[in-house]
């Protein structure tokens, strides 16, 4: 008996502690929740379908066993690559049978039918996506191979809406009606974001290096920025309708320049106090990380303040100032969605549009590419600040 327990717990060990997780989440998503749902139009609730009633006998068997084996392979103890492999192919076969089952489902010259995700094809791309990065992290890739496979998974990306596998789900039908507003808005939640971060970021660090310069700066600044960061982002959005309008009113060239109460100015200007916090405590940080040696050093070989300041500690300390970087550019392509409820545009137009339809598909087009553009930034900067970590360090060995 004592054997047979002594058996039970070393199985036990055997198995992934994550892979556990990620095999019930395909459970739950594969077995008990919809994968897809089917509605006659764009506005009533969508009906559930399972994956044998959304993919048939076929396509769902196929669908089940790729999903299988990627349980197991997550469950018991193998190889980093190996697991790569598993979660890339069922990933891809996800993606590939959730517009199949808009195929499936849609009636024949039926164009105002609608076929939407269900909730478990949203678990089971969020199960497969922990096992992708788990098996990612697992195989410790450098900087430039991370940039090269979010290369590939955009690409791919593209290629699947390109090839209108997708063309039947709801949320293209949405696009395909939408589609010359669609890149307008993109455009504008671009330049929003991109925009808000390089004004921060000119200003920003000027403003850090002189607040690590002199303490007496640092405090009531650093203070006032952490007050405007306790301000909702609707609220400030509210709050610089009256002034900016006054400014278009009384400047004159104001208004030939874009500024108004309402529209893209405000919204640059909120999303710009929001990003001004990161980067000024980021620069404090580190330039106060830098070492006192290294700066000695460089005194003793007659360097002037401002050559200290630019080739041994602005090069020190970009690291911390890039993670200050990533941290703005990811919040503000977020933020950047609440500048449409002031005329600012971007993808938050299909949001709240979306929600005053109630029509989720409507609601996703805005979303989804709001994540997607977050998510590319926050691998990017983070492959750009461990680059710049070592060349740090390559700089401080002797």
């Amino acid at each position: 008996m004592r054997s047979g327990r002594d058996g039970a717990v070393l199985s036990a060990r055997r198995l992934d502690k994550l892979g556990v997780p990620i095999a019930g989440l395909v459970a739950i998503g594969a077995g008990l929740s919809p994968f897809a749902t089917f509605s006659a139009n764009r506005i009533v609730l969508g009906e559930p379908r399972s994956i044998f009633e959304a993919l048939g006998a076929v396509g769902g068997g196929l669908t089940l066993v790729g999903l299988t084996t990627a349980a197991l392979v997550a469950v018991l103890p193998t190889r980093p690559l190996l697991r790569l492999a598993v979660s890339v192919s069922a990933t891809a076969v996800l993606m590939v049978m959730i517009g199949r089952a808009g195929t499936h489902l849609t009636p024949p010259d039926v164009t105002l039918a609608r076929v939407s995700p269900g909730s478990g094809f949203w678990v089971l791309l969020f199960a497969l996506a922990l096992f992708l990065t788990d098996s990612l992290t697992r195989l410790r890739l450098s900087p430039v191979q991370r940039l090269v496979g979010l290369a590939l998974a955009v690409t791919a990306m593209a290629v699947l809406l390109g090839s209108g596998a997708w063309d039947d789900l709801s949320i293209l039908k949405e696009y395909d009606s939408r589609a010359p507003e669609f890149w307008r808005e993109g455009r504008r939640h671009v330049v929003l974001a991109l925009g808000s971060l390089g004004l921060a970021v000119i200003t920003g660090v000027p403003l850090g290096v002189a607040c690590n310069q002199s303490p007496r700066i640092r405090v009531p600044l650093l203070t006032g920025l952490n007050f405007i960061q306790t301000i909702p982002s609707i609220a400030l959005f509210g709050l610089l309708i009256a002034p900016l309008a006054w400014v278009a009113a009384s400047v004159p060239g104001a208004q030939d320049l874009g500024i108004s109460g309402i529209g893209a100015a405000p919204a640059l200007v909120a999303l710009y106090a929001y990003s001004l916090l990161p980067v000024v405590s980021n620069t404090v940080v580190g330039l106060d990380g830098v070492s006192r040696q290294a700066v000695d050093a460089a005194s003793g070989m007659g360097m002037t303040a401002r050559q200290k300041l630019l080739r041994i500690e602005a090069p020190l300390a970009l690291p911390v100032i890039l993670a200050g970087v990533r941290i703005v550019l990811v919040q503000n392509i977020g933020l950047a969605t609440i500048a449409a409820l002031i005329g600012g545009g971007g993808f938050g137009v299909f949001v709240f549009q979306g929600m005053g339809q109630t029509a989720t598909d409507l609601i996703l087009l805005g979303a989804l590419p709001t994540v997607m553009m977050a998510f590319v930034a926050a691998v990017g900067l983070d492959a750009a600040v461990e680059l710049s970590e070592r060349r740090g360090a390559g700089k401080r060995t002797p």
